[in-house]
Order: C-alpha cells, then structure tokens, then sequence
C-alpha cells in the first residue's frame, strides 16, 4: 500500500499543530462554538448527541496491521473501548473529550492516517472496491488511482468550499463492489474495442431526501485523462452549484436542473481547456503510486487441507460458502470477516477484536487489511490452506458468523443513539431483525439478501439501494418506518421503490417477516433470490402480503 512523502507527512504534521492550537482556543474561549465548528468540522470532529465523534479516514479501504492496531489504541485511551467502521469506508469515535482529540490526532499521524476532509463541503473520503488487488473479476486495481485521487483532492484550493460535500467511487472490476453509481462522480473501469483499459464516468449519482442514480456522461475516458476529466467536473459543479439552499446543492440537483447534455458539453469544454495544463505529471507521479500497490508474494502450498476441512467440518463449510470469495489466484481466497454478530451492532469492533484482525492479517494475510462499504472487514490474500486455522481464531474472537450477504448482514446507520440529525434509531431495528431471523432459522433458507437501515433522510445507511431498505422518520414525535423494496447497489443500480405507510418501531420486524414469508411462497424455485423474485412479481404481493395482514397469514 502507498506510505507518505516527506510531504505527506510534513502536510499532516502541520494540520495536527494547527488544528491543536484551535482546540486550545476553544477551550479557553477565544474562540466560540458558531466560530469552533468549520474548524473541527474541516478536521472530521462533529458534536453529536451525547459527545464529540472523531471520523477518521481509510483511503479506499485500506489498512495495515500497525494501522489498525493503532485504531484499537485509541479507541482504549481515548474512547470507550470499540470504533464503529461505516458505509464510507471510514471508522468513527463516538465518545472522544474535547481536550483529547489533538493527542488522538497525533497518534493517528503516527501511523500515516488523519481525519482531514472526513466533513465539510470538500472532496470526502475516496472508496473503492473492497476486494481491489485480489478480484478475480478484476480488470485492474483500482487502488492507484484513488490514492491519485485522494493526492490531488487533498487541500485542493479551488475544492475546499464546494457548494456541499462531494463524494468518488472507484471500481476496477465490471461486478460493482463500490456503488459507484450512487456517488457524486463512479468511476467503474471498463475497456474499449481496442482492449484499452479506461473508466466509465458517472456523475450525480447520490441518495438522502432525493435519491438519484448517476448518469453516464463518458462512456469510455482513456486511464491517462483520468485527473483532468474528474477536475473538470468538479470544477463545472463549483461554478453551477446552488449555494442558495443546502438540500439542492448536490451535484445530482445541477445535473438535473441543467440536463445532462448540457452538463456533459460544459464538462468536456472544461476538460479540453485543463488537460494540456497536466502535461504528464499525474501520469509520472501514477506510475509511482501504482509501484506501491504491487501484488503479494503469493505462496506456491497444496490445498488439500482445506478441502478435507470443507468435507469434515460442517460449520467451517457454512462459514467458507458465505464468507470466502473467489481470489484471482486459484490458491488463495478473499476472506470478509462478518462484523454483524446476531444481536449486535452492525459495523462495531472492540479493540481485542482488531488486535486480533491486525494479527491474523500479518500472519495470514500479507498484511492488508480492508474495510468495505457494507460494514465489513475484508483479508484480501489468505492461501487456502491457512483458512481452517484462521476460521478457529475468528470463532474465538467472535468475528466467525457465517452471514455475509444474508439477511442479518445488515447495513445501519448510527441512527437517534448517536447522531444529532437522526429522527429514528437504527441499531434496535438492525439487532432484533437479526435475532428474530435467527430464532425463525429462516436466514439460509431466504438466502442472499441485503437489508439496509437509515435513521433518518440523509440515508447513511443507504436504503434506497437496499433489496429491503427502512427509513427511520418521526411522525408527531413517533418513531416511523417506511419500506423500500427493490433497490440495488451494484452495476444495475436501482432506487427502491416505496411500499405504502410506515409502520410503528414495534411493528417493523412482523412487517418485514410478512415480506420475507411472501417471497418464500412466490419465488419459483430456492435459487431464485428475493431481488429476482421482486422483478419478477413486481410490488403488488408484497404489498397484500403488507398490509392486508388476515391474507396475508390465509396465504401462509
């Protein structure tokens, strides 16, 4: 993985100094709280409902073994013994004290992160492909160029006052792991006729109070214009974005306010203008970045140890069949490791529990380490015959559930526990979904299924694109939820489609049993998944299945 310049460093160091000296004067009231929070919100700190959340960035998801082990020291010094990793590929600290966030800012320097651009109307976190570098989909990893990215977006001076925050998604494969087309700017890579990598450009993509699929605006941009075209974009958004009102100020609202030719003409004249201004420079400092992301020494071993722990152990094949992907060389396998224990909360991690992920990586994995956008912890390399023993560690830590991409691999918000702009929790509801499926023992039988949970419209948790997506709204000081169905986050990108009214916060889980028995009788055979089958059948059974409840139990 990329390791700072001098640069790099010197950059973060003076960001640490700086930010420290404007906690110092807050504290001493020098500074006000309306004056305080640009300042902490340029250095990823919010005040939330209960105390400060400290969100650190994870540049496309990546990790190493002191990088996390790190993360486990702060959240024991200065926190409350756990990090919560999120939807972008970030990790947050819900209970830091005022006073102690420069000293955890000066630790997380210490080990090549930072929370700069983590808030604020800038360039966020760049995300990518959680499975980049190991994919057997793969066309290339996607990771250079987000590290290129994340470079050049860093403190840019014509992007730091964007007319709101401003979201990238990178994917080096045609199977989207990324979203990518729920982001202000996707990029999925692609090839030409010529056989000739280069990236599909998608602009306006973006969920909360009004939800859009991005638009295509390049069909095929060659890999070496990467830089210049995503500046010319951003800097076409910076010239027409509202700045009169904050809920039409995404991206997504210019675009369609515009109409994408338009906006496709602007970006393109912009890009005619920028790209002889680059004069190969990116491309220099690409092919540097790109030789610190050269694959692993893979280990040449038999396999055949696994194959008989598949045939002998029937809760390892349980966890090996949801939990391993195929990894491009035919040795190894991608491992995510589930962060969505039964009654937990979704994407939480304890300290011991990344101590042990930071050991296993270096022991089994060639030290790399992965945070998904789904909440997950990914070991991209780990050689087959290294899975039995690896499995046995994950059980002990409780890190060994056997559900990713079942119903209780769950992605939810913080929601009202936490954070300040929820209207509804999310935790509760992802945790008793979990509990009560699996009581029912209906989870495999369902089989692969993707419920997504936001507390509130700001949709963190993504549930416009969920199979099943809850939205958590207050209704006359009532926790409401309303149901989407449908939605889907990969390269078919659809929002979901609204089922009818809410339902109270304890009839939201009998709402979703009703749905779930509904698909089980409808779907044609068991290899027909809940998405597939909704396509199929369309809204209307779910709906009966809904809310016409005395049938609906005649049918089952």
């Amino acid at each position: 993985m990329y390791s700072y310049s001098d640069f790099d460093e010197a950059f973060v160091r003076s960001r640490v100094a700086q930010f420290t000296n404007q906690v110092d004067r807050r504290l001493d009231g020098s500074l006000t709280e309306d004056e305080f929070r640009p300042l902490r919100l340029m250095n990823g700190l919010y005040l939330q409902l209960h105390a400060y959340m400290l969100r650190v960035a994870i540049p496309y998801g990546s990790l190493n073994p002191g990088q996390m082990r790190q993360l486990a020291r702060i959240a024991d010094t200065w926190d409350k013994g756990y990090g919560h990793f999120t939807t972008r590929q970030n990790i947050q600290f819900n209970w830091p004290k005022l006073p102690d966030v420069p000293a955890i800012l000066a630790a997380l320097a210490d080990v090549e992160m930072h929370a700069i651009q983590t808030s604020g109307n800038t360039v966020r976190n760049v995300t990518a492909d959680h499975f980049a570098g190991a994919a057997a989909d793969e066309i290339a990893d996607p990771r250079p160029y987000a590290e290129l990215l994340r470079q050049w977006s860093m403190d840019h001076p014509e992007f730091q006052f964007l007319p709101r925050k401003f979201k990238i998604a990178i994917t080096g494969a045609p199977n989207d792991r990324a979203v990518t087309r729920a982001h202000d700017i996707g990029l999925r890579m692609v090839r030409n006729a010529a056989d000739e990598p280069g990236f599909e450009v998608i602009v306006g993509g973006g969920l909360g109070r009004t939800p859009m699929v991005g638009m295509t605006v390049r069909d095929f941009l060659p890999e070496a214009d990467l830089l210049p075209y995503v500046e010319a974009v951003l800097s076409v958004y910076n010239t027409l974005g509202r700045r009169d009102n904050k809920f039409k100020a995404r991206i997504k609202i210019t675009l369609h306010e515009t109409g994408k030719d338009e906006i496709t003409r602007l970006i393109e004249a912009e890009f005619a203008r920028l790209r002889p201004l680059f004069g190969g420079n990116d491309q220099k400092l690409l092919a540097d970045i790109r030789a610190a992301f050269a694959p692993p020494a893979f280990r040449d071993a038999p396999v055949d140890a696994y194959d008989a722990f598949l045939k002998a152990d029937p809760v390892f094949r349980a966890w090996a069949d949801t939990n391993l992907a195929r990894h491009r060389n035919d040795q190894y396998a991608i491992v995510t490791v589930s962060l969505k224990a039964h009654g937990l909360t979704p994407g939480d991690a304890t300290s011991g529990q990344m101590r042990v992920l930071a050991d296993l990586a270096e022991r089994y994995g060639h030290s790399d380490l992965r945070i998904s956008h789904e909440q997950n912890v990914i070991l991209p390399h780990v050689h087959k015959s290294d899975l039995p023993a690896l499995h046995a560690v994950l059980v002990q830590a409780g890190l060994g559930t056997a559900n990713v991409g079942l119903l209780s691999d769950i992605i939810a918000c913080p929601g009202m526990d936490y954070c300040a702009l929820a209207t509804a929790r999310s935790i509760p509801v992802a945790q008793e979904l979990a509990m009560h499926f699996e009581a029912l023992k209906l989870e495999h039988e369902i089989g692969p299924l993707k419920i997504k949970i936001s507390g509130c419209i700001n949709a963190c948790g993504h549930h416009h694109v969920g199979h099943i997506g809850i939205l958590g709204l207050d209704r006359a000081g009532v926790e409401n939820y309303q149901i989407t169905l449908g939605g889907d986050g990969t390269e078919d990108a659809v929002i979901g489609e609204k089922t009818g009214p809410g339902f109270a916060y304890d009839e939201i889980v009998p709402a979703i049993e009703r749905i779930l028995r509904a698909y089980l009788s409808l779907r044609l055979e068991p290899s027909e998944t809940f998405l597939h089958a909704f396509k199929r059948v369309g809204m209307e059974p779910f709906k009966t299945a809904l809310y016409n409840t005395e049938g609906a139990q005649d049918a089952a």
